[in-house]
């Protein structure tokens, strides 16, 4: 079965937004040119750590001598996007991400793969043959400085869940929280 890409290469928008409250919230890594829209589903973590693997890169090619590319140290304000998500029609739980620099375009490119089910007999023989061999996939590039407004965006998203008991380090519900004193 062939592959169906989502691919944007130039897209006017690409954002992590979230839908419910905190504690109860569903990340959405969300994608559109034009009409085009794509949203995809990732864990908090996976969006946390998308965020900082993007600066990463972008923080290395700033300190690469000789480097052609303009990167910027911090995020340009003009492309600071703090709008809720567009409609949101989930395509597919991001299971597999990979993260790379395309230095002919200058751009960051992200590609997402759908969670395998361990228990499917066909996404098993998938696994045995390549761990990202999917049905589907999104495939994003964005330009430096939209790269830059992203992690930023999304580390800011992911920091405004549940306030974090100083006492056990839990998740304060909005329901209450009972404290689990640490053991000494």
């Amino acid at each position: 079965m062939p592959t169906i890409v989502h691919e944007f290469t130039w897209p006017d928008r690409v954002v992590v937004g979230t839908i419910g409250v905190p504690g109860e919230r569903t990340f959405y890594l969300q994608v559109r040119t034009g009409k085009q829209i794509v949203s995809i589903a990732l864990e908090k973590q996976q969006s946390a750590q998308l965020a900082e693997k993007i600066d990463e890169i972008l923080d290395q090619l700033i300190t690469l001598e000789g480097n052609p590319f303009s990167v910027p140290t911090g995020t340009p304000i003009e492309l600071v996007d703090n709008d809720q998500l567009d409609s949101v029609q989930e395509q597919f739980r991001t299971g597999t991400m990979s993260l790379g620099w395309d230095p002919t375009t200058a751009q960051i490119v992200v590609e997402a793969y759908p969670l395998v089910d361990a228990d499917s007999d066909d996404d098993l023989d998938a696994l045995d043959d390549d761990e990202t061999d999917a049905s589907e996939m999104l495939l994003v590039r964005m330009p430096v400085g939209t790269a830059r407004a992203f992690a930023k965006r999304t580390r800011e998203i992911v920091g405004a869940g549940r306030p974090i008991c100083v006492i056990c380090g839990r998740p304060i519900d909005a329901d209450g929280h009972t404290c689990a004193m640490p053991e000494a």
